[in-house]
């Protein structure tokens, strides 16, 4: 008896946490700096900052890019249109959307 009472105790508590979470403020924006030095070398992971940075401004974050070492190469037009990660999408294609979005790249 003692077991059963506290299992329905136990299986009614997600539910009360969920109608909790309806009346609490919006997530806080954060202030985000992405940085990188993986270059041309190895495309995939020179794309990350880019495709996770316009995700997290798109989620309506503060973010910004910071380049160096071999990275600072990717801001050429000639290097970006070379880049094509594995999995994702060209570099020149996100690199567009984070200039459409006015996100800071510093190199």
């Amino acid at each position: 008896m003692m077991r059963r009472l506290l299992l329905s105790r136990l299986a009614s508590l997600p539910f009360l946490a969920w109608g909790a979470s309806k009346g609490q403020a919006p997530p806080k924006k954060l202030k985000i700096m992405m940085k990188s030095a993986w270059g041309p070398d190895n495309p995939t992971r020179a794309a990350f900052p880019f495709a996770h940075g316009l995700v997290l401004a798109e989620a309506g974050h503060d973010v910004q890019i910071f380049l160096l070492a071999e990275a600072t190469s990717l801001l050429r037009k000639s290097m970006v249109s070379s880049i094509f990660p594995v999995g994702w999408p060209p570099l020149s294609e996100t690199l567009q959307k984070v200039v459409d979005k006015h996100i800071p790249v510093f190199a």
